[in-house]
């Protein structure tokens, strides 16, 4: 709503006071000092928290043991490929079926430029980045209820609001009712940046003429030879266009976590993930579900069981604990802490989000749009189509993000479907937008994060009173068990938090494991 009323700007300014967006605070390596001879750190969960928290600590010289629930690490740093297998909390199982090399990212698929610990993670483990295009000016905006449902090009939205806009504050200027906030000189200083930013012509309109179309696009493109001459493009009405609420389609890409370059691993978000798993398997004990966490003045044990065979109780004890369970799976646990983490264990809500993935026959979107990356913006529920960053114009089947709902009701619609459901939904709308969706589609798969077993949510929503009350309480250290994760961060459902959380957690328990 913020965004809507005041801008990017504004958005991402209330963002960051609810802990929802923030600048990277990340200054290089840690650096811990020896670690006391002996020393041992039980770690749960190997997502990027868990892992990066055991790297550091094995570098600083602790004996680690790493205890992930799944058979794999990464936790939300998740690629879906071909052949792979998930099942939801009711049992519900899905088998991807992508060709060979395509894949799917259900949770995190970007990472800004200024996400820095993520970006020096990536420059040591010499991941390969190839750049995700978050803005496409050949992109579709889309209102179901604007332009008899036709989706619109995100470059003509985008010039003429500007343009439209840029005359109104012309004809403001030259009118004298700006007076009062710039000078005379200003005015014209104004006057002359409107002009160019918003196309305007000599008498200060925002009309067709091949220079506006030189920023939307002309009717019949300049050729050579003899081919038909250019015809510039008609700009959309002012009132069409802002009763179309596409203006609020069109500005994503302005706010500081979307501005270029933003960047994904080559081949799949989980590059990352892989590479430290591959570093840390020694360590690592997988299937594991943790029951109960205790600790004493002295040690802490953690109690589990085979989570693909439930049996008996084991147990294993360290000197310390880092913690990178979900509270949304912790607040169920039977943890040994003080009242004051317990309650911000139980206090924190999780978001809901849904993604489908869906795999078609040949990118018609490249071959019949010339739609290359980018993202499609609807108001239909699936909310956003974006599509793939990698392998332009490569022949044969591709897999385009056909659904992204996001913390509303959608989110909570498709999740209460069965995963064939929230496939068949996302054709039937995305079909409204792209037309070929029937004739080219293969397979899909959709993952509602709230039917995930092991996370039960997308990640951790703080409110600006949850955070002054329980977000401190959360992140102390208490006795021998530190939490980490981007819950316990002010960047939650970025990768980015997950990582300065850990840095930070390891940093203030090394500094009370040596001073004990």
């Amino acid at each position: 709503m913020i965004g809507k009323a005041a801008g990017g700007a504004a958005m991402y300014q209330a963002m960051t006071s609810l802990g929802h967006a923030a600048e990277s605070e990340y200054s290089g390596p840690i650096k811990l000092s020896p670690a006391k001879k002996g020393a041992s750190v039980v770690v749960l969960g190997a997502g990027l928290a868990g892992m990066v928290a055991a790297l550091e600590l094995r570098s600083a010289g602790y004996s680690v043991k790493l205890l992930e629930f799944q058979n794999r690490a990464g936790g939300r740093c998740w690629t879906l490929r071909g052949g792979d297998e998930f099942s939801e909390l009711d049992g519900t199982r899905q088998t991807v079926g992508f060709a060979k090399g395509n894949y799917f990212n259900p949770g995190p698929w970007r990472v800004p430029h200024h996400h820095l610990a993520m970006m020096d993670y990536y420059k040591r483990f010499g991941i390969k980045l190839e750049a995700f295009n978050q803005v496409n000016h050949n992109a579709f905006v889309h209102n179901s209820k604007a332009f008899g449902g036709k989706p619109q090009r995100f470059r003509h939205v985008q010039a003429d609001f500007r343009g439209h806009t840029s005359e109104l504050l012309a004809k403001a200027a030259n009118q004298g009712a700006l007076n009062d906030a710039v000078t005379r000189e200003d005015t014209e200083k104004l006057l002359a940046g409107l002009r160019a930013w918003g196309v305007l012509n000599k008498d200060n309109r925002y009309v067709a003429s091949e220079r506006v179309s030189d920023y939307r696009g002309f009717d019949v493109e300049p050729g050579g030879g003899l081919m038909p001459l250019a015809t510039p493009s008609e700009p959309i009405g002012l009132h069409e266009l802002l009763q179309s609420d596409l203006w609020s389609q069109i500005n994503s890409g302005n706010m500081y976590e979307f501005q270029t370059t933003l960047f994904q691993p080559a081949g799949g978000m989980d590059a990352l993930a892989k590479a430290l798993e591959r570093e840390l398997k020694c360590h690592m004990r997988y299937n594991t579900k943790v029951t109960k966490i205790a600790q004493s003045e002295r040690s802490v044990t953690v109690h589990f069981t085979d989570a693909n065979k439930p049996g008996a109780q084991q147990s294993v004890s360290a000197d310390w604990c880092v913690c990178t369970i979900p509270a949304s799976l912790l607040s169920q646990m039977d943890i040994q802490v003080g009242d004051a983490m317990r309650s911000a264990i139980e206090s924190l809500p999780y978001g809901s989000s849904i993604k489908v993935g869906l795999e078609f026959k040949r990118r018609f979107w490249e071959d019949d749009e010339r739609i290359y990356g980018g993202i499609s913006y609807t108001d239909l529920p699936i909310q956003m189509i974006s599509y793939p960053s990698n392998d332009y114009m490569k022949a044969g089947p591709a897999v385009l993000l056909g659904a992204y709902s996001f913390e509303n009701t959608d989110s909570y619609r498709f999740a209460s479907l069965t995963p064939n459901e929230r496939i068949r939904l996302a054709l039937a709308y995305g079909g409204r937008i792209h037309p070929q969706y029937s004739e080219e589609f293969s397979n899909g798969v959709s993952v509602a994060w709230h039917r995930i077993p092991w996370t039960q949510g997308c990640h951790g929503v703080w409110s600006e009173s949850l955070r002054k009350e329980h977000y401190n309480n959360l992140a102390q250290v208490d006795n021998r068990i530190v939490l980490a994760g981007e819950h316990v961060s002010h960047i939650p459902a970025w990768q980015e938090g997950s990582v300065l959380s850990a840095l930070d957690a390891v940093k203030r328990l090394h500094a009370k494991a040596i001073n004990v």
